[in-house]
């Protein structure tokens, strides 16, 4: 699903009550009571309406006659929805729940890239390699700041699943892309993460030179580097083991 506008009141509206009912502070069943929200919020009720349907269209409440809006169960929530994943993200970077939804998206990363990359090296055309060689150029710059460092990374993804030509694996950037822009925020933001162009350019040696098994090899080869990034900045599992030993 497209991600909505998130400009203006409606947007507004929209980000606040999606946060409450993801971190929890709206908890799931709960019925909402739409007057003291209009209230509290100061918008009108069409537009606490409007920006209702569009949580709705995601999952996460419905509507009854009798029962009014309420929460649905987590298990009803549109998970893989761009919005919803950032939404989850919103919360912070340092709680559990947090990072295991990371750990989540990493398998599904683990699932997904590595395939595509092959894909991408039998079917990449020299327009692909240029978009793939722009953005490792723009990840190679040090002047950037943390900002620039997290959209180079997302383009460079973005053109890898391009590359592989099929429509609905380049969907799969809109998943792919919230977890990754998350993590990349925290791993930039500290010292502790690795340089990313050598990994990267790893796997766009091997989709130019067309050799399938290389690049998925390669792929997972940046996957590891990605969680140890994280495991250093979080002083977790064994890059924590590592530090630790050294002492």
């Amino acid at each position: 699903m497209t991600p909505y506008a998130r400009r203006g009141v409606h947007g507004q509206t929209v980000e606040t009550l999606a946060r409450r009912v993801l971190s929890g502070e709206i908890p799931e069943g709960a019925t909402l009571d739409l007057v003291a929200l209009q209230g509290e919020l100061d918008v009108s009720l069409t537009a606490l309406r409007e920006s209702l349907k569009v949580l709705a269209a995601k999952g996460i409440v419905d509507a009854r006659q009798k029962r009014g809006t309420f929460v649905r169960a987590r298990a009803d929530w549109n998970l893989l929805d761009a919005d919803v994943l950032r939404w989850q993200f919103a919360g912070g970077t340092g709680s559990g729940a947090d990072r295991a939804l990371l750990r989540n998206l990493g398998e599904v990363r683990g699932i997904v890239e590595p395939a595509a990359v092959r894909l991408a090296a039998e079917r990449r055309t020299e327009a692909d390699l240029v978009v793939l060689e722009d953005a490792l150029t723009a990840m190679g710059e040090q002047d950037g700041g943390a900002a620039h460092a997290v959209e180079a990374d997302l383009a460079f993804h973005r053109a890898l699943l391009a590359a592989t030509h099929n429509e609905l694996l380049e969907r799969m950037e809109m998943v792919i892309e919230s977890g990754l822009a998350h993590r990349d925020e925290i791993v930039h933001s500290s010292r502790h993460g690795e340089d990313p162009v050598p990994s990267h350019r790893a796997v766009l040696d091997a989709v130019r030179a067309q050799d399938p098994a290389e690049a998925e090899h390669a792929m997972r080869a940046l996957l590891d580097q990605a969680v140890r990034d994280l495991d250093r900045v979080h002083g977790t599992g064994a890059a924590a083991g590592e530090r630790s030993a050294d002492r």
